[in-house]
């Protein structure tokens, strides 16, 4: 099982950063407009950088001529490497931290003190420039987070009840407003079309580049844009709580889930830290002491204990180290909001790499969730209007799919709105109320028609597969609405890329057994359960994990929260998924299509075995590197070139999730 940890309160207290102000060593995903201020700050570290450079050589070039020419240009070429660095480190020290900036300031300072100028300007230097392409790297990372943000809506066009347009902030819009949105505009909240007809541009949520018809009664998704047709819409919930809203939100509280490994190298880290400017301590003495070295001033073949402590101290800190799961995480998490995966933290993303079996429900999974009524009866005939009514007002106060599309079959056909009390959902059977005083069910056949005597109802045939049926009885009026949903095509595609992934696949419906078993025999699936109650389900899912079944369970409704909160990684399907799935999901899939769970798995193993490489290359030359320094093979230079080249290397690996063009293919299979 796993749990999502709470989102802590945003403050301003200084964070554990690894780099000034950006924080790409920490991995953090930050708020709308929190890297607009710093926007570019790169390209004044890299000029921080060159001049550096140029300082540090024209005080090499001129220290035997004009050494106190050449000690001004050293302490200029300090300056600029360290800008970026002194405000770090102070920082921490007044938190009572140490990290590695305050190791490479400390290693600088100790070669200026000995008279090696030179190679504390070109560590000041390697650090400075490294910083620089690692601001840039994450920049670009954050860029693609960043357009999601900026594609936030501002303002919108609201009609009084005399027709009269006025343009309001989205933040004033309120549920029941009506709107007039003209082509090529937002749609600024979530709503429903009232009139007029158009297509939409989902792809910034949903990742889904074909343009999306929309009808009246059709739902709109805030931030997507409308393509051709003036619709009037009607606002099913205020900005905060619209789809865009939901993905910005789990995107600025990723980070603060991390990854288990990721946790592990923080605190590794800084023990770590901690541990090496103690070996280093000791290594000074163990040279001086044991090996004869001079203590702190070099001769002519007699390199000083101190200059090889300060080459122990570079080649044995943890920057590579410590970037190696961040930086891969938050490419992962990166490359998936703007394709429509959004993964609620580094957690979530190592954790679906992991799992074994893919649990699912069927509507709007394997078949195309677009239900639509498809006929009324009644029994006796002649009362199908009066049982439609029953079910459009009932329904109005449910989000299950299915009373979503009795809703819209409602609104269709311009029924009357019954004015429903005492309503209450029945837990896997459906729900009652009173309507004129009297008492009203709607849902499964044996629930509904339980206890009646009208032999009648008993002979009533079973609906096919892909037909799905809602009854309704109020006194002596009975009747049922036929539901169709389709298979998907693909479905059966899908499922077979996800055994070649040696996946188990399963199917946890409410459908009944003959309907399950169709679908078990058309897509090959390994396992189907029907007629589930949501406890049912959420048993089945706790028996998997006992059973060591690390299960992905992928639903979209609230009678799926339970079993998405129990799984392994909960996955709830799509923009239109209820708020409580979403609230209990480790993963969001902004478009109703099961192919782009094979994409995120995909991305989930991916980022892994970038992980993976990245601990391998970090752990490797740090090895490497501080063997060759406690046997004094390797000067500071080459040190610091290992050092940050090291780093370098682990950054630009966990950018290539941003380019993974495998996850697309995958998905479009």
């Amino acid at each position: 099982m796993h749990s999502h940890d709470e989102a802590e309160p945003h403050d301003h207290a200084p964070r554990r950063r690894w780099l000034p102000r950006m924080g790409t060593r920490s991995g953090e995903v930050h708020a709308p407009g929190h890297d607009h201020d710093h926007e570019g700050e790169w390209k004044v570290q890299l000029a921080a950088s060159l001049a550096c450079l140029v300082f540090g050589l024209a005080g090499w070039g001129t220290e035997s001529t004009h050494p106190g020419l050449s000690l001004g240009l050293f302490a200029a070429a300090y300056l600029a490497g360290a800008w970026f660095t002194v405000g770090e480190v102070w920082e921490k020290l007044r938190a009572g931290e140490v990290d590695v900036h305050f190791l490479m300031l400390a290693v600088a300072a100790g070669a200026a003190a000995i008279g090696e100028w030179a190679e504390g300007a070109g560590l000041l230097f390697l650090f400075s420039l490294s910083g620089a392409l690692e601001h840039f790297a994450m920049e670009r990372t954050q860029r693609e987070i960043r357009s999601l943000f900026d594609s936030a809506p501002k303002s919108a066009t609201v009609l009084d009840p005399a027709g009269v347009e006025r343009v309001v902030p989205v933040a004033e819009l309120a549920a029941g407003m009506r709107l007039r949105i003209k082509p090529g505009e937002q749609f600024p909240v979530d709503a429903e079309i009232a009139k007029g007809e158009t297509a939409a541009d989902e792809s910034n949520l949903t990742g889904e580049a074909a343009p999306v018809e929309k009808r009246v009664g059709d739902a709109l998704l805030s931030g997507t844009i409308n393509l051709w047709g003036v619709v009037e819409a009607v606002v099913t919930r205020p900005a905060q709580e619209s789809a865009l809203q939901k993905i910005i939100h789990l995107i600025q509280n990723a980070q603060r889930n991390k990854a288990p490994a990721q946790r592990f190298t923080d605190k590794f880290g800084t023990r770590y830290t901690y541990a090496i400017l103690a070996l280093t301590f000791v290594m000074f003495f163990v040279w001086w002491l044991g090996f004869g070295h001079r203590p702190f001033l070099s001769v002519e073949g007699n390199v000083s204990a101190f200059y090889h402590a300060m080459t122990l101290l570079v080649v044995a800190s943890p920057c590579a180290l410590v970037l190696s799961i961040p930086s891969a995480i938050l490419a992962a998490i990166a490359w998936g909001a703007r394709r429509g995966v959004l993964f609620r933290g580094g957690a979530a993303v190592e954790q679906l790499a992991e799992v074994k079996v893919v649990a699912m429900d069927k509507t709007g999974t394997l078949t195309t969730g677009d239900l639509r009524v498809e006929n009324v009866e009644s029994f006796p005939p002649g009362r199908e209007r009066e049982v439609a009514q029953l079910a459009y007002a009932l329904d109005l106060h449910s989000n299950h799919p299915l009373a979503r599309a009795v809703t819209r079959y409602g609104k269709r056909e311009q029924l009357a709105v019954l004015e429903v009390t005492d309503f209450e959902a029945v837990t896997g059977m459906g729900s009652r109320a009173r309507v004129a005083g009297e008492a009203v069910q709607i849902g499964r056949r044996k629930w509904v028609i339980a206890g009646r005597e009208d032999a009648a109802l008993a002979t009533v045939p079973e609906t096919a597969f892909g037909v799905s049926e809602v009854w309704v009885a109020k006194g002596e009026t009975v009747g049922r609405l036929l539901l169709r949903d389709d298979l998907r095509p693909e479905s059966r595609g899908l499922i077979e890329q996800l055994h070649r992934r040696g996946l188990r696949c399963m199917v946890l419906t409410g459908d009944k057994q003959s309907a399950a078993d169709f679908l078990k025999t058309q897509l090959g699936l390994d396992d189907v359960r029907a007629e589930l109650k949501p406890d049912q389900k959420l048993a089945i899912i706790e028996g998997l994990a006992k059973s060591g079944d690390l299960t992905a369970m992928i639903g979209d409704g609230v009678n799926d929260a339970p079993s998405l909160a129990a799984a392994h990684v909960g996955v709830a399907m799509g923009a239109r998924g209820s708020d409580a799935a979403l609230e209990q999901a480790a993963v969001v899939l902004m478009h109703d299509r099961l192919e782009n769970f094979v994409a995120a798995y995909e991305l989930s193993r991916r980022a892994r075995a970038i992980i993976r490489q990245n601990l391998t290359i970090s752990l490797g030359v740090i090895v490497v590197l501080v063997t060759l320094a406690l046997f004094q093979k390797i000067p500071l230079t080459l040190g610091v070139l290992g050092h940050e080249g090291s780093t370098l290397v682990v950054v630009l690996n966990s950018l290539r999730l941003l380019f993974f063009g495998g996850v697309e293919k995958t998905a479009a299979s």
